[in-house]
């Protein structure tokens, strides 16, 4: 078994948990925010976030590929108002979601790069989640060797961030992570990386899946987070919430529940909220995410970075 200690400034990892810059367990309970397609409802949407207790918030931001760019002066002003609501900022490059091209994970690359100005010497408030769902297929070694080049890449553009990997197929193939988690961990020269699932009908398909998915990253003593997970995706695969939500809290697993609001089609029944200032009027999935004992309200603490 790997044992896992960092002791770099900024997040580190200490075996299956996260640790923050002041040395205290940090355990995830976030809330995911679709600003991309929403740009103008930054400061709304944040300021709510905050209001429900979530301890960070995961940004899907765009490189330019896919959608309009969320250029530089931006994420400045984002990681302002999340310091300012003292949430951790989790930014993600949602562009490659889904892409086993190589091209599509050097963009999100370059995209980080492009923002080192802004995010190195924010290693205590800011963790990089690479490329949401790079690699939609379910294949463990390609998915690893792009990854590898990655974790390099950004090291030795001096990025010292926890980074975060999210698995194979679309982030619902956890052995990806069984299979290459440890080597990749390994190639990080700065042993700062995390891993994550995302739960909706195949990697939540049943509580016996959510379990052994969980258990079987967690027994290779590696960093887990649920990045995304939600009520039911597609409709007809309803996902366990309470059980999870409450198996996460026992194996002190972070998550992030996808997504503050606006889901289209089928996938409205995703929103956790009305709109950016939602906290006023939550949907059911919102009222389990927030309020449930197992949610953001009973089990969120702050990062101690804000005290």
């Amino acid at each position: 078994m790997i044992t896992n200690t960092v002791t770099t400034a900024g997040f580190t990892i200490s075996d299956t948990r996260i640790i923050d810059a002041n040395g205290q367990s940090f355990l995830i309970r976030g809330i995911n925010h679709a600003h991309t397609w929403y740009k103008a409802d930054i400061e709304a949407a944040l300021k709510s976030i905050a209001a429900t207790g979530a301890n960070l918030v995961r940004i899907v931001l765009s490189n330019g590929t896919q959608w309009e760019k969320d250029d530089v002066e931006s994420v400045r002003n984002i990681l302002s108002l999340c310091e300012r609501h003292q949430l951790i900022a989790m930014l993600e490059v949602h562009d490659a979601t889904g892409s086993d091209n190589l091209q599509a994970l050097q963009h999100a690359i370059s995209y980080w790069i492009e923002l080192s100005a802004v995010l190195i010497g924010k290693e205590d408030r800011v963790i990089i989640n690479i490329a949401n769902e790079w690699f939609g297929s379910w294949s463990s070694y390609a998915w690893s060797i792009g990854y590898e080049f990655a974790i390099t890449a950004l090291r030795e553009a001096g990025f010292e961030h926890l980074l975060v990997i999210d698995g194979a197929g679309y982030g619902q193939y956890p052995q990806s992570i069984i299979d290459y988690g440890q080597a990749l961990l390994k190639s990080d020269r700065a042993g700062r990386l995390a891993f994550s699932l995302h739960m909706y009908e195949y990697a939540a398909a049943d509580t016996a899946t959510i379990k052994r998915n969980i258990d079987e990253i967690l027994a290779l003593n590696l960093p887990l987070i649920i990045g995304e997970f939600g009520d039911r995706v597609p409709e007809s695969h309803p996902v366990d919430i309470g059980m999870l939500m409450r198996y996460a809290e026992e194996t002190a697993v972070g998550w992030i529940a996808w997504s503050w609001y606006g889901n289209d089609g089928s996938d409205t029944v995703l929103d956790l909220s009305s709109g950016p200032n939602g906290q006023f009027t939550l949907p059911p999935w919102g009222k389990t995410a927030i309020d449930n004992v197992y949610g953001i309200r009973y089990t969120a603490e702050l990062c101690s970075i804000f005290y």
